[in-house]
């Protein structure tokens, strides 16, 4: 039994511990910081369909990711950023399965899919993706879902009414964890490939089909539409910002992620090898599968190319085919390496994994570089990870030495591995600001007033993640800020707008106490800084 299956199994294993290896130590982002605090408002507030971030609408995200985030938090209390992340390891785990049975139901053999998705959960943003808790891993993982069974249905002339139904029901989830953003860039690319390479054969399934989109659809709108109705301005001004975003905010050129490839990290020289078709298309076993996968990763390129608005994170979704695609070339070294390459591929592969394991092999020095004598203080763990680091790059040497790739490439995935159990977490105590004072420091000072803490203007949402509770915003009168009713209130400013403290209030004794500085890194955005005021009526 185990033995039939260890290709599961294994993938399992190594997925776990990439994701859940220091999985509560990872600062809050911001990201983050809205989807923990909308969350633990939901709870708090007993409120799950009109979201809030620090008691203001939040709509601009679908809830599904906040109400397993939220699950997450009554479960186990929202102290906990292991526990809170949970819910998106799970996602991942998902997101990684279904990839694996899709890469199985293209026509691969287990070993090749088991390898697809090794790439896939290396890959750098689906990694970081996944110990990440917002909305991106939900909605691509609910599509891959989708797209499997939608496989199923086109390819499969049994169960199409449950292939239909699973289909409709994860391509809802989809749209409820993020809109229609998957859609556009994973499902509809799909769609394109799948028409060009395999031909829709719709005789008898196009019913079922419509039954998946009307069951996506019903399942992914009902709370757009709930929303619209309960709080109908908010909801318009929100969709009206959202749309204008797409056309103005982060605007960049199309030509701006021509690189897409190097978001893969670990893989950008193989991805990158992968999609030059002209080379591998005589040297892939299934010539099909491997058109599709290429039109399915440029597709998806083309496409969020095509939108204004750019960030490299955008390019999670292209990561998921170009695995698939990457898996080609990976699977053509594992059968064609032993028996001898031409020179120049030969070289090529010695280039693309040779430089992982002389990086691997530089990491000892590096690190007694970068620490000097502070180096004393983490002997241990600077110890073992450079004895499994230089293990890694002995054997992805040796696996090229001998012509064995299977040797390489798995070693590979190793070294990925021990960077994250080892060296991410060194990482985090080494580069840290002496400065930081996270906003629940200033609970102690509210305490100590005995005040209400208010805010002047917009506020970073890791700041009122970390504060705990919500920072409400002094009151205006037509535009012009008031004092709130207290006589003695707590008041958190940007650094920026200390004159306006100083001469806004006349009445008022201010003092400064305290700051908050929630730049855990020694970069400083000033965003994450606010100094803590106290007013006091004067006598």
């Amino acid at each position: 039994m185990a033995h039939r299956y260890r290709y599961e199994l294994l993938l399992a294993i190594v997925t776990g511990i990439l994701l859940l290896a220091g999985l509560g130590k990872i600062e809050v982002n911001i990201m983050e910081a809205r989807n923990f605090t909308t969350a633990r408002e939901m709870v708090q507030n007993r409120e799950y369909l009109l979201t809030t971030l620090n008691g203001e609408p939040r709509y601009q995200k679908p809830p599904l990711p906040t109400w397993l985030t939220a699950l997450s938090g009554m479960a186990f209390g929202f102290d906990s950023l292991f526990t809170l992340r949970l819910p998106v390891v799970a996602i991942t785990f998902l997101l990684v399965f279904a990839f694996y049975f899709l890469s199985i139901a293209l026509g691969l053999s287990k070993k090749q899919s088991f390898n697809n998705a090794l790439i896939l959960i290396t890959s750098f943003y689906i990694f970081f993706g996944g110990r990440d808790n917002q909305w991106d891993m939900y909605t691509h993982a609910f599509m891959v879902t989708s797209i499997f069974f939608l496989w199923r249905l086109l390819q499969k002339d049994t169960h199409r009414l449950g292939n239909s139904i699973a289909a409709g029901v994860f391509f809802g989830l989809s749209i409820l964890s993020k809109g229609p953003i998957s859609l556009y860039a994973l499902f509809l690319p799909f769609l394109i490939s799948y028409g060009m390479v395999y031909r829709f054969h719709l005789k008898g399934k196009g019913i079922y089909f419509i039954n998946m989109l009307f069951i996506g659809l019903l399942v992914g709108l009902w709370w757009y539409a709930y929303v619209r109705l309960k709080d109908p301005e908010y909801f318009r001004a929100i969709v009206g910002h959202e749309a204008a975003n797409w056309a103005s905010y982060e605007t960049k050129p199309f030509y701006y992620y021509w690189n897409f490839f190097i978001q893969s990290g670990l893989w950008t020289l193989p991805s990158l090898t992968a999609l030059a078709y002209p080379y591998l298309k005589k040297r892939v076993d299934n010539l099909k599968a491997y058109r599709f996968s290429l039109l399915w990763t440029l597709f998806s390129v083309i496409l969020l190319s095509a939108v204004p608005e750019k960030k490299p994170r955008y390019l999670l979704p292209t990561l998921i085919p170009m695995a698939i695609n990457t898996g080609f070339y990976i699977d053509y070294l594992f059968r064609r390496f032993s028996k001898g390459l031409p020179r120049a591929e030969k070289l090529w592969v010695y280039f693309s994994f040779g430089l992982l394991g002389f990086i691997a092999l530089a990491y000892p020095f590096a690190l007694t570089f970068i620490l000097k004598t502070d180096i004393l203080n983490y002997l241990p763990i600077a110890i073992i990870s450079s004895i499994l680091m230089l293990t890694c790059a002995f054997f992805i040497l040796r696996g090229m030495k001998s012509f064995n790739f299977q040797i390489t490439f798995y070693s590979t995935i190793a070294l990925f591995t021990v960077v994250v159990v080892a060296i991410i977490p060194l990482s985090q105590n080494l580069f840290t600001n002496p400065a930081y004072k996270p906003a629940s420091s200033a609970l102690n000072v509210e305490a100590k007033y005995g005040v209400k803490t208010y805010r002047l203007n917009d506020i970073a949402p890791e700041i009122v993640w970390d504060f705990g509770k919500v920072i409400p915003s002094l009151p205006k009168i037509n535009e012009n800020i008031q004092a709130p009713p207290e006589k003695q209130f707590g008041l958190l400013v940007a650094r920026s707008d200390s004159t306006i403290v100083r001469s806004g209030f006349p009445n008022f004794e201010v003092k400064k106490v305290h700051t908050i500085d929630m730049n855990y890194r020694p970069r400083h955005r000033d965003r994450l800084i606010r100094d803590y005021y106290v007013l006091r009526l004067k006598e």
